[in-house]
């Protein structure tokens, strides 16, 4: 009995060590120069998959490329390739300005959190929530959705979570229309919205819930900074019929 039990064992433990975990790794920064309070700093907290190798592997790279984008301005590539070196070359680029500007005010800031949103056998959901001020009016705030396939670890375009994404964006435009009360007969930015070419567009940023999907638009994307983000839920009874799995 002994002799059929333990390769069974075996095998179960090897399934186990595999599973997709997820913890969460913090980075944090701030610089010294020429400042006591209120320095400029930048915090990364990131949700780094463990576990299972090549999938961990293929998630974990997706998310700190994504991260690296938000960072990254100016002519020259970032070439960080762990969180460590991303935050001090966001230090190091800000005491750089500040050594050829020594007279003028610079207060910057960086500061991004990434959670596992959504989680099930078909789909992975991770949210980053970001926000970065490098100078002028005001800064910069949204959220970035990734959504992977768990079996392999690679991302999934929008258009392939849906069984006809022209039938999809249809409906999603009726329901947005409902939503911000503007006509059916209506242009779509007959009311403030700012679609390129007066165009309803899917939000790039899709996000499953417990409710169900969310297009979630960031600030300028479809309308004026002041106005924020927007935002339209539509339960899974409606979603279902359109989704390929969730």
């Amino acid at each position: 009995m002994k002799n059929y039990l333990l390769p069974i064992l075996f095998l179960l433990c090897i399934s186990c060590s595999k599973e997709l975990k997820f913890e969460t790794q913090s980075f944090e920064k701030t610089t010294t120069v020429d400042c006591n309070k209120n320095c400029p700093t930048i915090q990364l907290k990131i949700p780094v998959a463990k576990n299972s190798n090549l999938i961990a592997d293929s998630i974990n790279n997706a998310v700190f490329t994504t991260v690296k984008s938000i960072i990254d301005f100016g002519d020259k590539p970032n070439n960080s390739t762990n969180y460590e070196q991303l935050a001090s070359s966001f230090i190091k680029a800000y005491e750089k300005l500040k050594r050829d500007f020594p007279k003028d005010r610079f207060g910057w800031e960086a500061k991004i959190e990434g959670k596992l949103k959504y989680s099930s056998e078909n789909i992975i959901n991770i949210e980053i929530n970001h926000y970065t001020f490098t100078g002028g009016a005001h800064g910069y705030a949204g959220l970035r959705s990734l959504i992977f396939d768990p079996k392999t670890g690679k991302k999934i375009p929008n258009e392939k979570l849906f069984k006809n994404w022209k039938l999809f964006k249809v409906f999603a435009e009726t329901k947005f229309r409902n939503k911000y009360k503007i006509h059916r007969d209506q242009p779509i930015n007959s009311t403030g919205m700012q679609f390129e070419n007066d165009v309803f567009q899917v939000a790039q940023n899709i996000f499953f819930t417990n409710e169900g999907i969310v297009l979630h638009y960031n600030p300028y994307e479809i309308a004026a900074y002041v106005d924020g983000s927007r935002d339209l839920l539509i339960k899974y009874e409606e979603a279902n019929y359109y989704l390929i799995t969730k």
